[in-house]
């Protein structure tokens, strides 16, 4: 029971958080970012604690799941250009996300997996996204693109505690035959 509210909370939670941040995107705070950048890692952080918490094969579930729930969002929320292009570069990022995760879920650094897979996957992200989004456009995606992974690697270091709490406080880790639990 526990693990299906889990699995809803995160599912939800990754869907509006791609959504808001595909409807941010099209707010420029200047020439070197947009409001999605402070957003948009929200996304990571979810598929980092579902995948510790759940383990792998739920969060991939959660990251497809939320992807075509948030890209619908999306639609609805933002040009389409930007939906196409989000869900193009989030389904390739998510997995680089699930995959380097769980590559260093056993190293006994609690921070190295969720630092190391939210950072590959923003910067495949990033530079899909905005090359799919605004090439050949007039919007200076070259420069927001390079702001916004400088603040979205930003994000995943002030997201770290956050992660840890959720982890030790808020969420105890299940120990399942697909999970290690932290200490």
């Amino acid at each position: 029971m526990r693990n299906h509210r889990l699995f809803v909370i995160f599912l939800v939670s990754m869907a509006g958080a791609i959504a808001l941040a595909n409807f941010l995107v099209t707010k420029q705070i200047n020439n070197w970012l947009t409001w999605a950048s402070f957003t948009y890692p929200l996304v990571f952080l979810i598929t980092d604690l579902s995948n510790r918490l759940l383990g792998l094969k739920a969060a991939s579930k959660i990251v497809l799941l939320g992807f075509c729930c948030g890209v619908l969002l999306s639609f609805i929320s933002a040009p389409a250009r930007i939906a196409m292009a989000s869900g193009s570069a989030f389904l390739l990022a998510g997995v680089i996300n699930l995959f380097v995760f769980d590559k260093l879920r056993t190293v006994n650094i609690w921070w190295l997996a969720p630092i190391s897979s939210s950072a590959a996957a923003s910067l495949l992200d990033t530079f899909i996204f905005f090359a799919l989004a605004f090439i050949g456009t007039q919007v200076p995606w070259v420069s927001l693109a390079i702001g916004d992974l400088g603040i979205k690697l930003l994000m995943v270091i002030i997201f770290l505690p956050l992660y840890k709490l959720a982890l030790n406080r808020i969420l105890p880790p299940i120990n399942t035959p697909n999970n290690i639990a932290l200490s």
